[in-house]
């Protein structure tokens, strides 16, 4: 019975003649249901059948476990009348293969294991046992079992020497894998699985060129996996560019394509967000027939909407039929780069089963345009409707949000969250959460959790250095900068904008100048244009303006863009001087002057002086052409929203109460203003004749010794001064000045 045609006639014809099948035909065709999918058939045949042997039960098992039906097949196992090591084998590898039954495959091993003598274990059943512990990253009992396979001589084979090394890799013991693979390799023992299983652990490790030179070695034995494997490493670790001439390479070898090849290369297309390679690609896809592959295409889709070509990617994903998680993630994360939520949560409600990717697409979309009402809206939907606890990813989305929008309460309560669910605290998880309170003005917050972690990165000195920097603790910044460099941290190009920003907060010229300097003498990092504005706004409040200009002439002109001649442009008004606001005002203009901020700037450093006239020129000009100016604006978070407010705006749905508040406030502050000065006023008259006499006297004592008048002189001499008794008001009036 070679086909499924044949197998039902010959079932059928046994029905009709009340003919009972033999037990091999009835596995026969227990094994032909099951491999076409007809599970149901399959177990009303083997329910019906009057005797089973032990193939009868494993054929059965078997079907189940291959169907993911893992709660009938262990019901099958645990009634069945005989049990081998096919049995066992059979319901370990359903386990393994499918999440949320890692326990179960333990327990069934520990319980075949009692039974080795019985049953024995063979390469199978470690292979699939080393998988498990891969899968789970639990190197312990990985190395427990590599130890008993040392001990069975189970370690020989090159599927059990792959998959040891795939667990060593995978549990992040680089080291040990290559050690098998050595130790492989001097016994003569290195076959092709073993091969391309040490490629894809130099690959997941990032030593690319040792794994191409694995990959050349014995290069006639490489099949399809050794090409795939290297090109999937080459994507992985961001040469996207190297992954496609490897693939053009493949071709020219010999090695056929197929859909794992032309999956890695669409991800090469999609990173290098090349549109016309991504085409070239499409149209071999359709030469070779692999079109129909829902991976495929899904891949195909995610190369049309990064490269911003919505219309390709949604005629392909309504005419394909799409329907995997990761097309329409592709869809939610191309719609929300353009700012198209609206078919962003279409596509995301139309999904009937949400997993951990599609949710993630949706926030990364409300992320990149800092919709943090939407953000937490959906994080609240998420931990309600959802069994799981939020990805980091997720975390570390909203808390950017909080960040940026300086929502020091919506922080707070992640921060509670993660702590009441006992998520992990990553190094990146407790990047975001120092970051954000350092973004909110927590300032003790943020430290604490930073004295708490042991192993501190380069991206967590620089987001504490920055926090202490813009909130007045440079002393503290510039001291952790230095215990990050006797901790062998290096430093890069954000923290010495982090460093140059507490420089000019605090005035430290001299220190400012030695930081730029070393960057490029001692670590060899080019200054970018944040390290010339800090420079420029640092010598501007110092008020060492020849050093300002001389400094200005040294930067590259590919760096005077609007950022640098802008600082430059401020530091003028803060020291009113308009002759170098009209140097820099000609090339302002001419990077951005259709900006309206950089009118109003120059019109400020003009009015800071003085200097009306000069100031109603750029307000003629600025009118002239049209330029635009973006309305600054505050905000508050309040009552799980963000409130945003304009000077003089009144689209706010509570504005009359608002304004009703403030002029109650700004009464209550002119009546406290009033009587301050009023009370102050009394005081000060105490001192008026004193002070005045005084003045007086000193007036005609300069102007005595400039004449060389002796008459004048002597009336200075002989005038009566009304000095004051320093009574207990006058004391008051001593500590008010204080």
């Amino acid at each position: 019975m070679r086909s499924l045609k044949d197998g039902l006639m010959h079932h059928v014809r046994s029905m009709k003649s009340g003919f009972t099948l033999p037990i091999l035909t009835s596995n026969q065709l227990i094994h032909l249901y099951s491999k076409h999918g007809l599970i149901n058939e399959a177990q009303k045949l083997f329910d019906e059948m009057p005797q089973r042997n032990i193939y009868s039960w494993n054929t059965i098992i078997s079907a189940h476990v291959k169907s993911q039906n893992l709660a009938q097949a262990k019901s099958i196992f645990d009634s069945a009348s005989v049990r081998d090591l096919v049995t066992y084998n059979s319901m370990i590898s359903g386990y393994v293969d499918v999440d949320g039954y890692e326990r179960n495959a333990l327990e069934l091993f520990v319980e075949m294991h009692s039974k080795s003598d019985d049953i024995g274990i063979d390469d199978f059943t470690v292979t699939s046992m080393v998988k498990l512990f891969a899968k789970l990253s639990n190197l312990c009992y990985g190395r427990q079992l590599h130890s008993y396979m040392v001990k069975t001589g189970n370690d020989r084979s090159g599927f059990v020497v792959s998959s040891l090394i795939d667990m060593y890799s995978k549990s992040g013991c680089y080291k040990e894998a290559c050690g098998i693979f050595r130790g492989c390799e001097k016994e003569g023992g290195i076959d092709l699985v073993s091969k391309n299983a040490m490629v894809a652990a130099c690959c997941r490790e990032g030593e690319m060129e040792m794994a191409l030179g694995l990959f050349w070695r014995e290069n006639d034995s490489n099949d399809s996996v050794s090409w795939n494997t290297l090109i999937s490493g080459y994507v992985q670790n961001g040469y996207p560019l190297k992954a496609l001439k490897l693939f053009v390479c493949m071709g020219e070898n010999g090695v056929k394509w197929n859909e794992h090849t032309f999956g890695s290369v669409l991800s090469a297309c999609a990173d290098l967000r090349n549109l016309k390679i991504g085409k070239e690609m499409h149209a071999w896809i359709l030469k070779n027939g692999l079109s129909s592959s829902a991976f495929v295409e899904s891949g195909i889709v995610d190369v049309y909407c990064k490269c911003g070509n919505m219309k390709y990617a949604e005629s392909l994903h309504l005419t394909s039929g799409i329907g995997s998680s990761f097309s329409i993630t592709s869809m939610i994360v191309g719609y929300s780069s353009q700012g198209n939520m609206m078919e962003a949560c279409r596509l995301f409600d139309s999904l009937e089963e949400k997993n951990y990717i599609v949710w993630a697409a949706l926030f990364s979309g409300y992320v990149k345009l800092n919709r943090s009402k939407a953000i937490f809206e959906l994080l609240s939907l998420y931990i309600a409707t959802e069994a799981a606890i939020p990805d980091a990813l997720i975390l570390v989305s909203a808390l950017s949000v909080c960040a940026f929008q300086a929502a020091l309460g919506p922080g707070k309560q992640i921060h509670g969250y993660v702590y009441r669910m006992g998520v992990e605290m990553d190094i990146k998880m407790t990047t975001a959460m120092i970051d954000m309170y350092s973004k909110c003005g927590s300032i003790p917050y943020a430290e604490k959790m930073f004295l708490k972690v042991i192993e501190r990165d380069l991206v967590l000195h620089n987001v504490m250095i920055a926090g202490y920097a813009h909130h007045g603790c440079e002393i503290k910044a510039i001291n952790l900068f230095q215990e990050m460099l006797e901790g062998g941290v290096g430093p890069d190009a954000i923290t010495f904008v982090a460093l140059l920003s507490a420089c000019r907060h605090r005035g430290l010229v001299d220190l400012g100048e030695r930081t730029f300097y070393s960057m490029t003498e001692d670590y060899h990092i080019l200054p970018e244009t944040d390290h010339y504005a800090c420079m420029i706004d640092l010598y501007g409040r110092a008020s060492e303006l020849e050093k300002m200009v001389l400094f200005l002439q040294g930067i590259p002109i590919e760096y005077q863009d609007a950022a640098v001649v802008g600082a430059f442009l401020n530091a003028c008004r803060l020291n009113k001087n308009t002759e170098l606001a009209r140097e820099a005002e000609e090339k302002l203009l001419k990077i951005e002057g259709d900006s309206g901020a950089r009118y109003v700037q120059l019109a400020n450093a003009y009015a800071a002086e003085g200097n009306w006239a000069e100031m109603g020129r750029i307000r003629k000009g600025m009118r002239g052409k049209e330029a635009k100016k973006f309305a600054g604006c505050s905000w508050v978070y309040l009552d799980n929203g963000v409130h945003r407010f304009v000077s003089g705006d009144r689209t706010h749905s509570k504005a009359v109460c608002i304004y009703s508040m403030v002029n109650f406030l700004t009464s209550e502050l002119y009546e406290i203003a009033r009587h301050s000065v009023s009370q102050c006023f009394e005081c000060t008259l105490k001192y008026s004749k004193a002070s005045l006499s005084k003045m007086s006297r000193s007036h005609d004592l300069n102007r005595a010794m400039n004449e060389n008048d002796d008459d004048l002189l002597r009336n200075v001499d002989n005038a009566e001064v009304d000095v004051p008794s320093f009574t207990a008001e006058g004391e008051d009036f001593d500590t008010i000045n204080d």
